[in-house]
């Protein structure tokens, strides 16, 4: 019997840029997706790739001195490159430079306009380069792009349209005849009453401003604009053609679902379905607008600073413990938030704790107490019909979790399961069990239920954090992994024996880390401070300026801090009379008797931080004299409590 075919695609990310640890979100919960599906059975074909032309690259292959093409080979690499780190299972990287797509670009564009949906004309509004898009007046914010704040220029240039309006009324009959098309329902709400019912405008589709695109074959002065050849890229990646299209296609379109963020839900809910409908083809089944990765509360931003990469995150606590986080801490609908605190808290709690001492604890038990081997599953007890209950059950609530994309659902049922088989533990309590002989059974039988569950949770963990879900069957020596087999409870044969334990997760020092975390960021922050403000880019106002509070101190006493290798503990005398303390990330370069009695420049009005169990109240200035040298920056003569203006 064949496998029902299951098509999945990310969106493909544009090669403007190395993509923050908010981009690389989108891969991994679309690869626990597949993941998933297979375990269930389906023929799944997951996509994903690389968005490669437009102005933007235009201009950013010329700032750097090379050819576009060599500009988005070397992105699409690095690309390429964290969705592996990541251990994604993508079934196609697309590259929208890849010759088939481009010709079935050209043929698609070029239909189009054959069969009167395309036409040329004029345009005449504002246009964000960035964003690769147009925007009249009175879409504007505060006067500046809508969708990314920035500086928007005048743009008149002759281009092909295509008719959106046309296919509005089509358009919004099928989102309100097919409530799963756009999800979750909020953003349905959002493009109907925001962009469709107020009127479509015919939708601009090539240019002549730049030459980095697609060409179009019957005009050269044009290339195709980006929306329609990135669009495509979703049915040219299947083989679609307009003179016939490949198996592949005829196989799996239309998608069972677009995983994309939020911020261009519109572009696939209204410009990709009018495309399709316009083609005569069919719409993807669902479209998926995912919410946004924050940093505590903000959104991600080179300009603020706090961007966070995936190949950072993996290098510090492992490709598992990123994925856990980002799978587990993400609402389905609202933003969520990465912070190294909670990070850190959800590592030690979940992975260590939760999962890993179970695992170690029962692993270690059946070793101690059977030599390893599984002896036996029937002296049934107190306690047992709820656990396997429990197992049976996490299993339908995962499901249910994984059909409404409720990933953080999904995997905090596999939590709680992994939370009872612990509190299993506790209640029968195997080390008593084995101070009595008669109850032998008793104790074999408990420690076959909590590998059989551990069994369970390493097939139901494999989706989200799959090296570990294989080190966790490893542990227990177990191959019976498919998804059929957590139909029942029990398929582990009496008289398997078990691996050796060996700890999955170990603690982290949170303070420890914490500490070094900081001192890196703030070298970072350093470094591009300094390298911004000798390329002009970083300007503020005076008002900016007199906000921050600088007095020269003296440093009475300077001591290093435990655990913290980078760190020194300032006692600062800064002629209020009253001591003030300073975690400073300058052991590398300096000794404390190389700082006594020296007088420093101190930010005095910064909010105070706990570092490595330091409450640090101000910061200390330096200056990056090289590659790997600070300085700091010395004022003696001058008096304690002086106001540096």
């Amino acid at each position: 019997m064949s496998k029902k075919p299951y098509y999945i695609t990310t969106a493909i990310v544009y090669t403007s840029g190395k993509p923050h640890i908010g981009n690389s979100y989108e891969i991994v919960l679309t690869d626990a997706i597949a993941r998933f599906k297979r375990m269930q059975g389906y023929d799944v074909f997951f996509l994903t790739g690389t968005d490669e032309h437009g102005q933007k690259i235009e201009l950013k292959a010329k700032d750097a001195g090379i050819t576009p093409k060599q500009f988005v080979d070397a992105e699409a690499a690095q690309i390429r490159g964290i969705c592996d780190l990541l251990n994604t299972t993508y079934d196609k990287f697309i590259r929208t430079t890849d010759d088939y797509h481009e010709k079935a670009v050209q043929k698609i564009f070029k239909k189009l306009y054959e069969q009167g949906d395309i036409y040329k004309g004029s345009y005449e509004g504002l246009y964000c380069v960035p964003c690769e898009s147009f925007f009249t007046s009175a879409q504007l914010v505060d006067g500046k792009c809508p969708d990314c704040g920035r500086e928007v220029t005048n743009a008149s240039e002759e281009c092909y349209f295509l008719k959106l309006s046309k296919y509005q009324k089509q358009l919004e009959d099928y989102i309100e005849t097919h409530p799963d098309f756009i999800y979750p329902e909020s953003r349905k709400k959002e493009m109907l009453n925001n962009f469709i019912k107020p009127g479509l405008q015919d939708l601009c589709v090539s240019r002549t401003s730049f030459k980095w695109g697609i060409p179009v074959d019957f005009d050269d002065k044009h290339v195709v604009y980006v929306w329609l050849d990135a669009l495509s890229n979703y049915i040219t990646a299947l083989g679609y053609d307009p003179d016939g299209s490949g198996e592949n296609y005829k196989k799996y379109w239309p998608a069972n679902v677009h995983i994309i963020g939020k911020d261009i839900i519109r572009f696939h809910t209204i410009y990709w379905p009018i495309m399709l409908m316009a083609l005569g083809e069919p719409l993807p089944q669902k479209v998926y607008g995912h919410p946004w990765l924050l940093i505590g509360d903000d959104k991600m931003s080179k300009s603020k600073g706090n961007v966070i990469y995936a190949d950072d995150l993996v290098a510090r606590f492992g490709v598992d413990a990123v994925r856990y986080y980002l799978l587990s801490e993400m609402p389905h609908a609202q933003d969520g938030s990465l912070t190294y605190t909670t990070l850190i808290e959800r590592y030690n709690s979940d992975l260590a704790n939760t999962f890993g001492n179970l695992i170690n604890r029962t692993v270690a038990m059946v070793n101690k107490y059977f030599g390893g081997e599984l002896i036996c599953n029937t002296c049934e007890g107190e306690f047992d019909d709820e656990l396997k209950k429990c197992a049976l059950d996490s299993v339908d609530a995962i499901a249910a979790s994984m059909d409404e994309f409720k990933i953080s659902d999904a995997v905090n049922t596999v939590l709680n399961f992994a939370k009872r088989c612990n509190k299993y533990i506790d209640e029968t309590m195997p080390w008593a069990l084995a101070k009595d002989e008669t109850k032998r059974e008793r104790l074999a039988t408990v420690l076959y239920n909590l590998t059989e569950c551990i069994r369970f949770l390493a097939v139901e963990l494999t989706p989200y954090i799959p090296e570990t879900g294989a080190k966790i069957l490893e542990q227990i020596n177990c191959d019976i992994t498919s998804y059929e087999s957590l139909e029942t409870f029990g398929a582990i044969p009496v008289g398997s024996r078990v691996g050796e334990a060996t700890p999955l997760f170990a603690r982290i020092d949170s303070e420890k880390m914490l500490a070094e975390i900081q001192a890196e960021i703030d070298a970072r922050h350093a470094k591009a401070q300094n390298k911004a403000e000798i390329e002009g880019v970083a300007k503020i106002g005076i008002d900016d300026f007199a906000k921050v509070d600088l007095r020269v101190a003296r440093v009475a006493q300077c001591e290093p801090i435990k655990k913290a290798k980078k760190l020194l503990k300032l006692t600062l005398d800064d002629g209020t009379g009253k001591p003030r303390t300073v975690a400073s990330g300058i052991a590398k370069w300096y000794k404390p008797e190389d700082l006594i009695d020296k007088k420093v420049i101190v930010v005095s009005n910064l909010k105070p931080a706990v570092l490595c169990g330091v409450e640090s109240n101000g910061m200390i200035l330096a200056a990056d004299a090289g590659e790997d040298d600070v300085k700091v920056i010395f004022v003696d003569g001058v008096p304690e409590g002086s106001k540096v203006r």
